[in-house]
């Protein structure tokens, strides 16, 4: 049988087998299920071969049978170095300890490096870092994942266009790119403000140009609204319009409300288990109970050892069940009515700029079908329609 690691941690001896009836000594071994190995002739009455440890007390027999001398030249395997570690204990506790440290601090944050960040950024970045618990000497497996730390200092760093998040060792690598203020315009072309949608107007505010409407007049896409030709006939002068014009502008939407639905929410109550994986076979190591509950949903988060710069064939794992509940929620007419309303401002809001403002909405239609309130509402905005037209040689 060829040696293999199975031999290896169960243990195996080199035997030598020297007499005249060597070859009955195998035979025997071999009737009895003895494995060896590796059997090579030495001399005229001695052979070498290979035996597992197992099977040393059950050659006595056999010895004794062939008259044959047996002696064991070496031992190879988990249960001699055992041995051998157990009699030199200060050594080995020594080599224990030193790699126990190095596990400890491979799995320890070292440092953090900001890239692109101006210093007043990387001072918010910094804070926030350390609100999250990034710091020094934390250990790795207790920090929240990449993804999430990147959406934290995202959406916390106000002044960031993005931040890339990577761990490279047990350092955390943060890339900044910084939001780009638009450059102040220069001089201004020459141009008229036009009007970008149909309306009525509302208010204007008129900096440079000649206004050539007025509050409450309708105006068409296109129409002008304010000229960039001032002065009166034969002393005429082209300048740059500057304005605000608002208009009253009719959105229509169309929307329908369930008036019964059923939805999902979390209760707020979690239990949460906690693994070591070795070779992606779980062992629980705290949280034995499974969750009583009827409907909850699992949040699972991995994180692989570390050894220097190898990655460890074993895992903490935290599994989080949160319980949820079904809910049943049921609107009359008048609220399914009232929801499709806010329903419809809030996608109208989306598509308005920041100057835009609702003042008003009427419901134009109202059905009930099929179990749904469908409804045909029209909105009255306020925003501000100008756009601008070049001012032409030759106009």
């Amino acid at each position: 049988m060829k040696n293999n690691w199975l031999h290896y941690v169960y243990g195996y001896v080199r035997m030598t087998i020297e007499g005249q009836y060597a070859e009955r000594f195998l035979n025997q071994c071999i009737h009895n299920d003895i494995d060896i190995w590796n059997i090579k002739r030495v001399g005229k009455e001695k052979m070498v071969c290979y035996l597992a440890l197992e099977d040393v007390r059950k050659i006595k027999k056999i010895v004794k049978m062939t008259d044959c001398k047996v002696s064991f030249t070496k031992r190879i395997g988990i249960p001699f170095l055992t041995k051998k570690m157990a009699i030199r204990g200060g050594f080995t506790a020594g080599i224990a300890g030193f790699l126990f440290l190095i596990f400890l601090l491979s799995n320890m944050v070292w440092g953090i490096s900001i890239q692109g960040a101006s210093p007043k950024v990387e001072h918010q970045l910094k804070q926030i870092v350390q609100d999250i618990g990034i710091k020094r000497g934390k250990f790795l497996f207790s920090l929240p994942s990449v993804e999430d730390i990147q959406k934290v200092v995202t959406d916390s760093l106000e002044e960031a266009t993005w931040v890339g998040v990577q761990l490279n060792g047990t350092t955390y690598h943060f890339e900044v790119v910084e939001q780009t203020l638009p450059e102040e315009k220069g001089l201004i072309s020459p141009r008229h403000l036009v009007s970008k949608k149909k309306a009525v107007i509302h208010e204007m505010f008129v900096e440079k140009g000649q206004a050539m409407v007025k509050p409450n007049q309708f105006v068409n896409k296109g129409e002008l609204l304010v000229s960039g030709f001032i002065g009166k006939e034969g002393k005429t002068e082209i300048v740059a319009a500057q304005a605000e014009v608002f208009g009253e502008i009719w959105y229509k939407s169309d929307v329908s409300v369930p008036l019964s639905t059923k939805y999902e929410t979390l209760t707020g109550d979690s239990k949460t288990k906690y693994y070591l994986s070795f070779f992606n076979v779980d062992i629980p190591i705290w949280g034995f109970r499974s969750p009583q509950y009827e409907h909850y949903e699992v949040f699972e988060r991995n994180y692989a050892f570390r050894l220097l710069n190898w990655t460890l064939p074993v895992q903490y794992k935290s599994k989080q069940a949160l319980e949820k509940q079904e809910t049943l929620r049921e609107y009359s007419e008048e609220e399914a009515v009232q929801v499709g309303i806010e329903m419809a401002k809030v996608e109208l809001n989306k598509s308005l700029g920041d100057d835009a403002e609702i003042v008003g909405e009427k419901v134009l239609h109202q059905a009930k079908e099929n179990g749904k309130v469908i409804l045909k509402i029209h909105y009255q905005v306020i925003e501000e329609i100008t756009s601008e037209q070049p001012i032409i040689q030759g106009d």
